[in-house]
């Protein structure tokens, strides 16, 4: 089973899975969260390979997907679910593979289409930290920026840094190993009939108007809304717009 975080207590509505990008863990969405939480539990998961969960030696959505299954069927109800970058695309294969699991789906800034957005110069400048040489979190974001010049990168990825074992809570090989299908999406052929909302950042270029129609035919009740002034860590970027986003749509256009 998935590591779970828990915000908040149950209520009549139904309750939230957020499950993060490449990367991060659920313990990033805990601001997020703790602000949605006012109205309905919230489940923050770590993907397979991330944070605390279990490393395996495969990557595949279809993987994410049966893993996030397992944690809904472990609540004994459907769920509304969020996902973010892979986290979305994890969630968008949930959906259209087990819809009787999902009551409402909102997808952050990611589309149901193949990538060109490579990763792995990134899992090479966290490979290429010493950290034997690592004894705060800062030691680690020193030796990044001799590899990485965006600040918000070094410090989102030394979150993901377990400095008192001196090791990354993240398996870089198997996602080194697995990036073609984190870029990719599955061939899944069905439609996921819920409420659908794509949120994406303004100024995010990983939701074009090109997709819609893909996006249409596997999501035929996808609505589109995007945040003024944010790229694709729209949350982190803009984490006010984003919830008040996400909390509308929940409490009204979720419910049409």
């Amino acid at each position: 089973m998935l590591n779970v975080i828990e915000h908040g207590t149950a209520t009549a509505e139904p309750d939230l899975l957020i499950v993060h990008g490449l990367f991060g863990s659920g313990r990033n969405w805990g601001a997020i969260a703790k602000k949605l939480s006012a109205t309905r539990r919230i489940l923050c998961v770590d993907q397979r390979n991330h944070g605390l969960s279990p490393w395996y030696d495969s990557h595949s959505y279809e993987d994410m997907a049966a893993d996030l299954a397992k944690v809904i069927t472990a609540q004994g109800k459907p769920m509304d679910v969020l996902g973010h970058s892979m986290g979305g695309k994890a969630a968008m294969v949930l959906a259209l593979t087990r819809p009787e699991l999902v009551n409402r789906l909102i997808v952050a800034d990611i589309a149901p289409v193949t990538y060109t957005h490579d990763q792995n110069q990134n899992i090479e400048a966290m490979r290429a930290v010493d950290l034997s040489k690592v004894t705060k979190r800062s030691d680690a974001m020193a030796q990044l920026a001799e590899h990485l010049d965006d600040t918000t990168l070094q410090t989102f990825f030394t979150q993901s840094l377990d400095v008192k074992e001196q090791r990354w809570r993240l398996n870089l090989d198997v996602l080194d190993r697995e990036m073609p299908k984190i870029l990719d999406f599955p061939e899944v052929g069905t439609s996921y009939g819920g409420p659908t909302l794509f949120l994406s950042g303004a100024t995010s270029d990983y939701v074009t108007h090109a997709y819609r129609p893909t996006i249409r035919e596997k999501f035929p009740k996808a609505r589109f809304a995007k945040i003024t002034g944010a790229g694709h860590w729209l949350h982190a970027e803009k984490p006010r717009e984003f919830v008040a986003s996400v909390q509308a749509w929940l409490d009204l256009d979720g419910r049409a």
